[in-house]
């Protein structure tokens, strides 16, 4: 999600049907991840068990923070209980690959970070953009690449745009803590003052559910969220939301972790693990995301 403070980045019916449309709105990066970070020789072909923490090892299970309204990388079963999406996926993997069993808990977005800096969770996976912000509190291994994208009524009545000063002036919806909340619209509104035009209005809501309805509910013109996400609310509103051009921003997300606990290189080496047997692959295309689909993990890889 600029430099992407964003998240992340949006139930789970006909996503098959949904994959073509989800992968036009992926960023297009999906061969390699930004230089910049770093893939310890120890993680490369080691067996991930023999890398976790005794601290960890000896409490046998992981507990994944994660913010279940953005699907489809994490979001709640239609039992309104279960996570389920590529987020809880992939966590579940990492876990066997590990040796752990995985507890996947509901938290809030912008409380995911300080949670893990108070040492609730042992990882964040919740399609956190990957900042040198936020690597100057936790770690990240890279496992994903995505962009923005604006997502607006069907027909776009007010002809908004990121590419010019159509959002001056236009309320936006976003949720906290992320990218287009903190850096986003805050270098548009630049842009529009600049112009001497308004700034853009921001509403910002607690899950990405609350600014999907101001959408619909006409309190918001547009939404700002990040691309894959954006684009399933779209396929999933009947028509009612289209997303108006191209991604933005295309940054790597990454699996948080609390800083310097010596668990990257363990969650490196379990996710290297599964692009090579394929589950990684398969998870991806199950959630018709495939187009963000990376090779190239790396331990700290934000680019700004």
């Amino acid at each position: 999600m600029p430099q992407h403070i964003g998240r992340r980045a949006v139930a789970a019916s006909a996503l098959l049907a949904s994959a073509a449309l989800l992968a036009a709105g992926c960023a297009s990066n999906p061969a390699s991840t930004p230089a910049g970070g770093s893939s310890p020789s120890a993680s490369a072909g080691s067996d991930p068990k023999s890398l976790v923490p005794a601290a960890v090892k000896a409490k046998g299970t992981l507990t994944v923070a994660s913010d279940a309204s953005y699907a489809p990388n994490e979001f709640f079963d239609k039992d309104g209980k279960t996570i389920i999406g590529m987020d809880a996926d992939l966590a579940k993997a990492l876990g066997t690959e590990l040796g752990l069993s995985v507890s996947i808990q509901e938290v809030t977005f912008d409380s995911i970070i300080p949670g893990m800096a108070a040492g609730k969770y042992d990882l964040g996976m919740s399609s956190f953009t990957d900042t040198k912000q936020r690597e100057a509190t936790v770690d990240f291994v890279t496992y994903f690449s995505a962009g923005s994208s604006l997502m607006v009524k069907a027909g776009n009545p007010e002809n908004l745009s990121t590419t010019d000063l159509s959002l001056c002036g236009k309320a936006m919806a976003v949720e906290k803590g992320t990218v287009q909340e903190g850096t986003d619209i805050p270098a548009d509104t630049a842009k529009c003052k600049a112009a001497g035009k308004p700034e853009v209005k921001t509403l910002s809501f607690d899950d990405q559910n609350g600014a999907n309805l101001a959408l619909s509910s006409g309190r918001a013109d547009g939404v700002l969220a990040d691309s894959p996400v954006a684009a399933y609310a779209a396929q999933q509103s009947g028509g009612k939301f289209i997303i108006s051009g191209q991604p933005y921003g295309t940054a790597p997300y990454g699996i948080a972790i609390p800083k310097g606990n010596g668990m990257a290189p363990a969650v490196l080496a379990a996710l290297k693990a599964l692009m090579a047997n394929g589950q990684y692959t398969q998870i991806m295309t199950k959630w018709g995301i495939q187009a963000g689909a990376i090779t190239n993990p790396v331990i700290d890889g934000a680019t700004s």
